[in-house]
């Protein structure tokens, strides 16, 4: 095994663990999402692990550039730098996707101020950092969850406008979804 693979792996194993350890200090979240957080999770999870240990990828697909694992391992760290920055400037705001909080606050500072979803442009980021490290196939699970996460975005932010009608218009016409500038 790869020195690459090793550390994109433990590192995902290590967020995943710091993200459901950070759950337990959030606010209270309202409506049926919140039950299915653990399952969701959970899925995203065994995902990530088959397409790490190889059952889903074929050595054929894997990356033997140097260069590229390079490149990889620098925007897989930079998306989890985003998302774990975005989680901790959130504070207890955070909640799974379409979880609906019980006090909400609109926080629109620090990684919130480009775009209004950085934990989901962090996480996109860091896997494809991994596809290009390790194997294409991470794209098919970057694919997957990106839609999973516009799809999510777009419901946030309908009960956002909804939670803050006279604040979050204006902040959505200021920012960004996903990426700065872009999109």
């Amino acid at each position: 095994m790869r020195a690459v693979d090793i550390v994109i792996g433990v590192g995902w194993i290590a967020f995943w663990i710091y993200w459901l350890a950070a759950a337990t200090t959030a606010k209270a979240g309202r409506g049926n999402w919140t039950r299915f957080a653990g399952f969701r999770i959970g899925v995203i999870v065994i995902v990530l692990l088959l397409l790490h240990v190889g059952v889903l990828k074929g050595h054929q697909a894997d990356v033997t550039n140097p260069l590229l694992w390079g490149i990889g391992l620098a925007a897989w760290t930079l998306g989890l730098g985003l998302a774990i920055w975005a989680r901790l400037y959130i504070g207890r705001n955070w909640g799974m996707p379409m979880t609906r909080k019980a006090e909400p606050e609109l926080v629109t500072t620090g990684p919130y101020h480009r775009v209004r979803h950085p934990i989901y442009s962090g996480i996109i980021l860091a896997m494809i950092g991994s596809a290009i490290a390790l194997s294409v196939y991470w794209l098919v699970a970057a694919a997957l969850i990106g839609g999973y996460f516009v799809y999510s975005a777009l419901m946030e932010e309908r009960y956002m406008a909804g939670q803050f009608p006279d604040a979050y218009p204006a902040y959505k016409q200021s920012t960004k979804m996903l990426i700065p500038f872009i999109f």
